[in-house]
């Protein structure tokens, strides 16, 4: 199999239907059309330099702020979805209801000055409803900010 940054080297930017093929599941349909259309977020395929995730990606913007960033894999997506320091509280509150394996990512993910960065395999619908979840206190963040 075909890594996704073999296939799309920083000279070649995917198309989104390109991202959809390689990605092939419903859960990262689902989750672009909430953010989309609910969240009424803009999406953008963007490259990355960093050493930990290269390669294109998917950044989803509310009022130029991030709401997450989506990392492409075959058959899923990882979405990483920052808790910044003011969110922590409502975080752990909405936690109380995630799945065990999004309660353990938070757990394990380091806070720092910039927040949580947590990094969730959305490989069932429970861990697609706590992404939502935990990108709607991000959402509520920026609406509250303008």
């Amino acid at each position: 199999m075909t890594e996704w940054v073999t296939l799309y080297p920083q000279t070649s930017e995917p198309l989104r239907e390109e991202v959809d093929l390689y990605v092939a599941s419903p859960l990262w349909m689902e989750l672009r059309a909430y953010l989309e259309k609910e969240l009424h977020a803009a999406s953008r395929v963007e490259y990355s330099r960093c050493g930990m995730e290269p390669g294109w990606n998917v950044k989803f913007k509310q009022g130029g702020r991030s709401l997450c960033t989506v990392y492409m894999r075959r058959g899923y997506v990882t979405a990483m979805v920052s808790i910044g320091a003011r969110e922590e509280n409502a975080a752990q509150l909405v936690l109380l209801a995630c799945a065990a394996y999004t309660r353990e990512v938070y757990q394990h993910t380091a806070a720092s000055r910039m927040g949580r960065w947590l990094m969730l395999d959305v490989t069932s619908p429970e861990v697609l409803a706590d992404v939502k979840a935990l990108v709607n206190l991000r959402a509520k963040k920026v609406s509250n900010q303008t």
